[in-house]
């Protein structure tokens, strides 16, 4: 699964990596967690920059409460559930990191670990969103980050890894006139081992209500 993550990238080289306008103010973010605001890139006319709460509230939901059970979803799967297949066709986003976390068990514990790419620059998660309508009239967009097989690296850590996109994605997975599944799921196969690196870091990162730099540590 993926449950934990960073965005430390200012927004500006945020907005020239996915040639989007800068249009948030952002703080870095050292462990986003799932409930919270992420930042997101949607597209219906051209692509913006969005702000998304993590875990998915379908359209259907009774309440909102869901949305802390669906933080994630598998790649596998996605064309076979109804809670995400007319989402896989219609409301795909990307949901921008630079980083992310998981549990390495080792013995009796387990060791947090942080992965990011090589060269440390952003990337973007493959995600679904909806928008859903409360009964009070309030409306959440919200999202889930699909998850898919580890790679080499990511085997040694855990047994699934977030979905990654290659840049040469994107434009196909934001384009909400592209409905044909087996293109869409073809770019949601691991990422490169080679083109990635993970540490250890602070168990600080256990407690989402740490957020800061010292989680790095």
């Amino acid at each position: 699964m993926c449950g934990r993550y960073t965005l430390i990238t200012d927004i500006k080289k945020i907005a020239e990596t996915f040639h989007v306008e800068p249009t948030l103010a952002t703080m870095p973010r050292y462990n986003i967690a799932p409930t919270q605001d992420v930042v997101a890139i949607l597209k219906n006319g051209t692509a913006h920059l969005s702000t998304l709460r993590w875990g998915l509230i379908p359209a259907w939901a009774k309440d909102e409460s869901i949305g802390s059970r669906m933080i994630n979803a598998r790649a596998e799967t996605l064309a076979e559930k109804p809670s995400f297949k007319s989402l896989l066709r219609g409301k795909r986003c990307v949901i921008v990191a630079d980083g992310f976390y998981e549990w390495k068990t080792e013995g009796k514990g387990k060791i947090p670990m942080y992965i990011t790419l090589q060269d440390d620059q952003p990337f973007a998660f493959a995600g679904l969103w909806d928008l859903w309508k409360a009964p009070d009239g309030r409306q959440i967009q919200s999202c889930t980050i699909i998850t898919t097989e580890p790679n080499e690296l990511m085997a040694s850590i855990h047994n699934r890894m977030p979905a990654i996109l290659r840049p040469g994605a994107y434009e196909d997975w934001l384009n909400p006139q592209l409905r044909d599944e087996q293109v869409l799921t073809h770019w949601l196969q691991p990422y490169p081992a080679e083109l990635m690196k993970a540490r250890p870091v602070s168990k600080l990162v256990n407690n989402p209500k740490n957020d800061s730099a010292e989680i790095l540590a």
